[in-house]
């Protein structure tokens, strides 16, 4: 996280540890939080790694995992709102030109429930918004062994661990009471 400077994708109060506005009704998660995400994947954040991060909103936590996968490696930030997209990809650019020439990142307009099958599978999945109930799409698009990394809930919220095995069985850990905004459609959050 030292490697991307946060006040690069984060218009205000970038470095207080809560979450922060970046419009269209979407935040940037709290340090705190991203140091968590960052932790729990890290064993699937390594070198020639390939990684989803679902509701990238400012593109902060995918140029964190960017760092992390190196040059072989390549992160897929997909977000519905194609101004967020728009605006990452901009912000990307400042520092980050050649990860996104390169294809390390690629940063994609789409409904982040449905996964990414095109780039897919992945090493491990981020998930940046509290789905209702787990999208078996993005379990499907692990890798096995594979890390989904999502909060779960509606009013009780919870960071739950997927992980896939070699032979593709799924465990299920709930590990962190949380409260993030709800992962919905772009006509929900625009309204």
């Amino acid at each position: 996280m030292k490697s991307i400077d946060r006040k690069d994708f984060c218009p205000r109060y970038p470095y207080e540890d809560s979450p922060q506005s970046i419009g269209y009704n979407a935040t940037i998660s709290a340090p705190h939080m991203h140091a968590y995400a960052l932790c729990k994947l890290e064993p699937y954040l390594q070198p020639g790694m390939k990684v989803l991060d679902v509701g990238s909103g400012s593109g902060y936590l995918t140029a964190c995992m960017a760092a992390m996968v190196g040059s072989e490696g390549r992160v897929v930030g997909i977000e519905h709102i194609h101004e967020l997209v728009d605006e990452s990809i901009k912000k990307l650019k400042i520092h980050h030109s050649d990860w996104l020439s390169s294809g390390r990142v690629k940063v994609v307009t789409g409904d982040g429930r449905l996964g990414y099958e095109e780039d897919g599978p992945y090493d491990c999945i981020h998930v940046g918004a509290a789905a209702s109930t787990t999208p078996q799409a993005l379990i499907d698009q692990l890798k096995a062994p594979g890390r989904l990394f999502i909060p779960e809930g509606n009013l009780s919220q919870s960071i739950m661990i997927y992980d896939k095995d070699q032979n593709g069985v799924i465990h299920k850990d709930k590990w962190l009471g949380v409260v993030y905004v709800p992962l919905t459609d772009e006509h929900r959050q625009r309204h």
